[in-house]
């Protein structure tokens, strides 16, 4: 009896914990959204990005065709058009608004979008109130739109700056909160040995399909930097002429910084001899402590070739984090930023979790024995893994318990507007 009770017990805690963090969540994206105006929400910067009432209209209509339309009985969708209007790239969903044009979304009113949010919360709401079984496909749905939730909170955020670094006015998403910090030391170095490591997520707690199947690689002898490069370093390998060094790049990354006119980071600008950047606090100088970011793979290789290093592989850096607590410069510490690095510790990487996603030299691809999942969620990953690098760690916008070593971000190798950065790694000769 006492063991049955027992069970019970956390059974009820679990679907409590999983019901919080869906409210969590949901009442986060608003909180993320506040500070902005209804034409703050509906402008779209440029193509990768969206406007803010499509973020917030698009993760709810995830939980209203994923989740409510198949196991609400008699629920009723809030507006038939916004299948439309905010189905992203579901192809079994039907056909959408071009993902470049979400922009002229003039209508619906964020209000009305907001009034779609508060439909489906209501739902959702009604969905749970019995309780969740935390081991049913309904539990993993869940889990699911949580996950894709934040991933949309992290892009709000991104998406924003892009915007506001647009304007000419450079407006400020929050008031400036000034901060001082040294330059740091040169990174220390931390020697891994080579062999047959496991990686990949061992089903233990939420994960993304990608991460799976866990299996074994071979890896080398390597070496792996305590800390990410920083704003300083930059400034030292652009004052070497590293944007003009053709033997640095590769042939793509070269002819991107031609065509694009690429001699700094995304948002610097330079005014009476001073690097300012754009950030979520406005334009303000750059911080040379803090870690680069908003670069791109291709500006992230030719400074690893410039400080003859490279860039760590999605499996090293796996093996790296892997018994390390994931902490750091999240979304939770509310910095918003990328902040220097803490003191270091003997054999210990710093800023692992957070501050920003880490370029990888691995290519994204399927692991050995990988199967995208049956229906309209196996459209979520599988279907992109070509043509892009693997990011790793998490960022300054990553909500929290949203990283894990597992985790396998991806992005093109010319896109910059994430909160994207690097670290350095070699060989152990």
């Amino acid at each position: 009896m006492t063991r049955q009770l027992s069970v019970q017990r956390t059974t009820i805690q679990g679907r409590r914990v999983l019901e919080n963090r869906l409210l969590d969540t949901r009442h986060l994206s608003h909180e993320l959204a506040a500070p902005l105006s209804a034409e703050d929400m509906t402008v779209q910067a440029m193509e990768d990005a969206s406007p803010t009432k499509w973020h917030l209209a698009h993760v709810t209509w995830f939980f209203e065709t994923f989740i409510l339309a198949k196991h609400l009985t008699a629920y009723r969708p809030f507006d038939t058009s916004f299948n439309y209007c905010f189905n992203s790239y579901y192809e079994s969903q039907g056909p959408r608004q071009p993902r470049t044009k979400r922009g002229v979304l003039t209508r619906p009113s964020s209000e009305r979008v907001m009034a779609y949010r508060a439909h489906v919360d209501a739902a959702l709401a009604k969905l749970v109130a019995d309780g969740v079984d935390t081991d049913s496909d309904l539990a993993r749905l869940i889990e699911i739109g949580i996950n894709h939730e934040q991933q949309h909170q992290e892009l709000l955020l991104t998406d924003i700056l892009a915007l506001f670094a647009a304007n000419p006015l450079r407006p400020a998403y929050r008031p400036h909160r000034p901060r001082t910090a040294e330059e740091p030391a040169a990174p220390g170095w931390i020697d891994y040995p080579g062999g047959i490591h496991q990686v990949g997520h061992d089903g233990g707690g939420f994960a993304w399909d990608n991460e799976a199947p866990r299996h074994d690689v071979l890896i080398h002898p390597f070496r792996l930097a305590d800390r990410l490069v920083t704003n300083g370093e930059w400034l030292e390998f652009m004052g070497d002429d590293g944007y003009r060094a053709a033997s640095l790049w590769l042939a793509d990354g070269w002819t991107t910084v031609n065509r694009e006119g690429w001699e700094s980071p995304l948002y610097w600008e330079q005014r009476d001899g001073q690097w300012l950047a754009m950030s979520l606090e406005g334009l303000q100088p750059v911080d040379r402590a803090a870690p680069v970011t908003h670069v791109s793979y291709y500006e992230a290789d030719a400074f690893a070739r410039w400080a003859g290093r490279r860039l760590p592989t999605e499996f090293e850096w796996e093996i790296a984090a892997q018994n390390l607590p994931v902490v750091g410069n999240s979304l939770a510490t509310r910095a918003l930023r990328p902040l220097p690095a803490e003191a270091a510790s003997p054999g210990k990487p710093r800023q692992m979790f957070g501050d920003v996603w880490e370029w990888t030299q691995s290519a994204y691809l399927p692991y050995p024995g990988y199967h995208t999942p049956a229906g309209a969620l196996g459209e979520y990953n599988g279907k992109f893994m070509v043509s892009q690098q693997v990011l790793r760690g998490g960022s300054c916008a990553t909500p929290p318990g949203h990283s894990r070593a597992t985790y396998r971000n991806f992005f093109y190798p010319h896109q910059r507007w994430q909160f994207m950065g690097l670290r350095l790694a070699s060989e152990i000769i």
